[in-house]
């Protein structure tokens, strides 16, 4: 399989700084501007923040650490057609190709995607190919149907989008008769708790069930981030309306002996409350099959 890999639409400018938050609906088209002007602008700091966490070359499921070599969600990828989508820096699918699968890493923003091809210009070339890249909305994929045999992604894509069943479903329709899809985000409890490491980031400041969306906004209302809240049954209803069937939901604990801080993630926290989600989907071998 060869996919193009030019040159992606240049990084945006910063967008506005934001004057309030706010929490109410966000369209489609909006929740994307914003995502894509908040990476582009966010990139080089974010790699140079997380990048040693991250490795250039691993999947890490989460802020936890845990890494797919540690929990084997993927199952064995040799010659495999692999998606990463929200793909970031494509440490996970810079990972998936050195297991001897054919990669394609997407992400919104042009921002992330360059500094993907700097760490492969950087990277000695070794016996697997480095992904091919692709600039997109990871909700509105330019793939043909049946075209991978595994979607992945790492806190990528679906917290960031407003429609999760739509998400999903193109998630599914790019996905071969029997193939696996493997996602992690925050974990749904998180919403509830202020979004820090210590011992305040332990008490209930909001309903769980409030799943208006978090919205950083200009006075203007022009949205520059936007994050989007769905319980554990959201979730596993959405699964089942994009026709996958769920065959694990993870939510892994804090390692031990862990002790590194990322945001409102902390051994503090991590050891009382799950930081993330990871499901693990699959296609039905036949269409429209339900388990």
């Amino acid at each position: 399989m060869a996919w193009e890999t030019g040159a992606v639409t240049p990084a945006q400018p910063p967008p506005p700084s934001p004057d309030r938050v706010s929490r109410r609906p966000v369209a489609h088209e909006e929740a994307v501007r914003a995502g894509r002007g908040w990476w582009d602008a966010e990139a080089d700091d974010y790699y140079a923040e997380h990048g040693r966490f991250l490795g250039d070359a691993s999947l890490v499921w989460g802020p936890e650490g845990w890494t797919e070599e540690d929990l084997g969600l993927l199952g064995d990828l040799r010659g495999l057609d692999v998606l990463e989508v929200g793909a970031g820096a494509a440490q996970g699918g810079r990972w998936c190709a050195s297991r001897g699968a054919r990669v394609v890493a997407t992400d919104v923003s042009a921002g992330m995607l360059g500094v993907a091809r700097r760490i492969d210009a950087g990277t000695p070339t070794g016996p697997h190919p480095p992904p091919a890249y692709v600039q997109c909305d990871g909700a509105r994929l330019p793939f043909a149907a049946a075209s991978f045999d595994r979607v992945v992604t790492a806190h990528g894509v679906l917290a960031f989008v407003p429609d999760l069943v739509g998400a999903l479903t193109e998630w599914a329709r790019v996905l071969r008769p029997g193939g696996r899809c493997v996602f992690s985000l925050p974990h749904p409890v998180r919403w509830a708790f202020p979004d820090v490491p210590g011992d305040e980031g332990l008490r209930v400041t909001h309903s769980y069930f409030d799943r208006r969306p978090y919205v950083e906004e200009t006075d203007e209302g022009v949205v520059t981030y936007s994050e989007h809240h769905r319980t554990v049954g959201d979730l596993v209803r959405a699964v089942t309306a994009a026709d996958l069937r769920l065959v694990d939901l993870v939510e892994p604990g804090w390692p031990a002996g862990r002790e590194h801080v990322w945001g409102g993630w902390s051994r503090r926290r991590g050891e009382l409350l799950p930081g993330t989600a990871i499901l693990v989907c699959d296609r039905p071998s036949e269409a429209g099959a339900r388990p």
